[in-house]
C-alpha cells in the first residue's frame, strides 16, 4: 500500500472549499475513489459536488 496526497475542492454551503488529504491505497484510482466515498459519507456530498485536482504519491 502506498501513501497518496489528494487535493481538490468540494461544494459547501458557503461556496467551494479546498481540501488536501492523505490516503493509503493500492494505486491512484483507488485513492480517488476513497476520497469520493469518504467525503460523500462524512459531508453528504454527491460525486458531482467534489472536484479532485491532483492525486500524487
Amino acid at each position: 500500500m502506498n501513501q497518496y496526497s489528494v487535493s481538490g475542492r468540494f461544494e459547501a454551503r458557503d461556496g467551494w472549499e479546498t481540501f488536501q488529504t492523505e490516503v493509503e491505497a493500492e494505486n491512484d484510482d483507488v485513492a480517488e475513489e476513497y476520497v469520493y466515498s469518504n467525503f460523500g459519507s462524512k459531508h453528504g456530498l454527491k460525486r458531482r459536488q467534489i472536484e479532485i485536482d491532483e492525486v500524487a504519491q
